[in-house]
């Protein structure tokens, strides 16, 4: 009976591999398909030729190289590069590079692996069974996906078609089962959609009619300078060329949008995954979202999850209804913003001491309104089981209101 078990938990990891298999016959497109299943080849081949007008952040640093230079450390840019000693945050020393899971007869192990003096390649390994009966399975690291402010997670190829890896890194514990994870699982079986790595890539093509199956060629990571500002080939052209007056400057300012565009710009990827409607990476800014992806709207009767929906949540705020503040109004997403002190100037230049806007006459003025009127909260979008434990990260929430008890912030729970 012992060995039976034994011989069970050492298949996990083929089981799961062999899920992988089916569900990539199985997934599909979610935007209109053309009879017999495959993505419209015309919708296909407009998004490859709108590319050709984007150039990439080197085209930009001429000229905006200060700018670029500090984008570059904030979240948006760092949030998917690839995998090198100073972007995976996860230690590979033996002590520190194993994952022990809630299966005895399971855990992963993080290695980082030299060939010839050249950078290093890094992989998980899950290894199965009680030695010396064990079986193992790696799979190298390809793409991290994360800033690294909370955590991180990575992504793997087999053939042309991305894959999560089991194990994350969390800033505060280490090695974790990868979200919504099950502990004591080996699976490498999950896909990563086009409408994920949307928010989380300047470029993606997608490949049909899998839905996790890309062109390896031509990937752009990070969220770059055209992602907001449209592309910029024409714009550096014009300005090559030194026109004493142009009448225009061919590239997209959002500050310049009307409200609801700003807005949309953001909604974009926080705002829900929603339904896509046209392919992914084909939104320009500037134009109506709900021409490119189905936001339905929130229910009534759901509570909102501080994470995914911050648009949602900013819209609930009786400060948004109220004035014409956009998500531009608090964040400037060429720089990192971290300090709360700087936040709360913006709060006090509509709400003044002394005025009809500030709070109760008995109210301090503060540095810092926002752990109190935006606090952080668990999320239940991400859940990991880690140490027997369900963990679930604090993101600050954006409804922007009075919060009838405010506890300080803890790391987890």
């Amino acid at each position: 009976m012992a060995c039976s078990r034994k011989t069970n938990r050492a298949f996990t990891i083929i089981i799961a591999l062999a899920l992988a298999a089916l569900l990539s016959k199985k997934l599909t497109r979610d935007y209109p398909v053309e009879a017999g299943g495959a993505q419209s080849a015309a919708a296909t081949d407009t998004n490859r030729h709108a590319r050709d007008g984007y150039v990439g952040d080197a085209a930009c640093r001429p000229c905006h190289a200060d700018k670029v230079d500090s984008f570059h450390r904030t979240a948006h840019y760092l949030t998917s590069r690839s995998p090198d000693e100073s972007s995976v945050l996860g230690k590979f020393t033996p002590g520190s590079n194993v994952l022990k899971t809630s299966n005895p007869n399971l855990y992963f192990r993080m290695d980082e692996r030299r060939t010839d003096g050249k950078e290093p390649d890094f992989f998980q390994t899950a290894v199965a069974g009680t030695p010396p009966e064990t079986t193992s399975h790696a799979e190298r690291i390809a793409l991290v996906i994360g800033s690294g402010g909370k955590g991180q997670t990575y992504l793997y190829w087999n053939g042309d078609q991305l894959f999560q890896l089991p194990v994350s890194y969390w800033v505060d514990l280490g090695w974790i089962n990868s979200p919504g994870y099950r502990d004591g699982v080996a699976d490498f079986a999950r896909p990563v959609t086009p409408r994920c790595v949307e928010c989380h890539a300047t470029y993606f093509d997608a490949v049909s009619p899998l839905l996790n199956r890309y062109n390896t060629v031509g990937v752009s990571l990070g969220i770059q300078c055209e992602v907001c500002h449209g592309p910029g080939r024409e714009h550096v052209e014009q300005e090559a060329s030194k026109p004493a007056s142009p009448s225009a400057t061919a590239i997209l300012d959002p500050a310049r949008f009307p409200r609801d565009r700003q807005i949309d710009l953001c909604a974009w990827c926080h705002a829900g995954s929603g339904w896509s409607l046209l392919p992914e990476f084909s939104y320009i800014p500037g134009d109506p979202l709900d021409k490119y992806i189905d936001l339905p709207p929130p229910d009534p009767n759901a509570p909102l999850d501080v994470h995914g929906n911050q648009v949602g949540m900013l819209k609930q705020s009786r400060c948004f209804r109220s004035s014409n503040m956009t998500c531009l109004t608090c964040h400037d997403v060429h720089v990192t913003q971290h300090n709360l002190a700087e936040f709360s100037h913006r709060c006090l230049s509509c709400h003044k001491p002394d005025s009809a806007t500030f709070s109760k006459a008995s109210h301090p003025v503060s540095d810092n309104c926002i752990d109190c009127h935006m606090p952080r909260q668990e999320t239940n979008l991400i859940v990991f089981d880690w140490n027997g434990r369900r963990m679930r990260p604090l993101v600050r929430n954006h409804w922007i209101k009075v919060y009838s008890a405010i506890r300080a912030p803890v790391a987890n729970r």
